[in-house]
């Protein structure tokens, strides 16, 4: 913990290579969430409101209340531990206090609203379907990016962190 707190990670392999994995896992996470998403519905607001209200014609029931507060009971803890990682490691990125305060609201923010705009489209109003793609492809795309982003800072500390040819180490005998 102490590499994250002083941002020494960037100069210690193992810890460069344990967070390097991490994030591979989670643009797994990434790339599983759009398969998820598309498999359910598309970007078009009708596709979405026939998955959280039904459609006679897909023979598809509204979205219960129940399944969606098992969702959201997952979801939410997932998101919170995921974002609080990304969004602690930008910290030792190269970035203002402002733009680092700003990608954690947006992180946070987006992944709030996509949460949300499903109860709105299934419990408030259908009129919400819009929403509920704009809010998914934000997210999406924070997150990718937090992912991304993250990804070249560690792969930069690495190549930082090569002991350039024209240094020449001393030999220990």
């Amino acid at each position: 913990m102490k590499y994250l707190q002083q941002g020494g990670f960037q100069h210690k392999a193992p810890m460069r290579l344990t967070l390097g994995l991490s994030l591979a896992m989670l643009a797994g996470l990434w790339l599983t969430g759009f398969a998820m998403y598309f498999q359910r519905m598309g970007l078009s607001p009708a596709s979405v409101r026939d998955y959280y209200l039904g459609s006679p014609d897909g023979f598809s029931n509204p979205r219960s209340y129940a399944s969606m507060l098992e969702t959201a009971h997952a979801h939410l803890p997932m998101m919170a531990l995921v974002l609080l990682l990304l969004t602690h490691l930008v910290i030792f990125a190269p970035f203002s206090d402002r733009a680092k305060a700003r990608i954690a609201w947006l992180a946070f923010g987006s992944a709030i609203l996509e949460e949300s705009s499903g109860w709105l489209v299934r419990f408030v109003d259908p009129a919400f379907a819009p929403l509920r793609v704009a809010a998914f492809l934000l997210f999406q795309g924070v997150l990718g990016g937090l992912i991304a982003g993250l990804a070249l800072f560690l792969f930069r500390a690495a190549r930082d962190d090569k002991p350039h040819p024209h240094h020449h180490r001393r030999a220990h005998h």
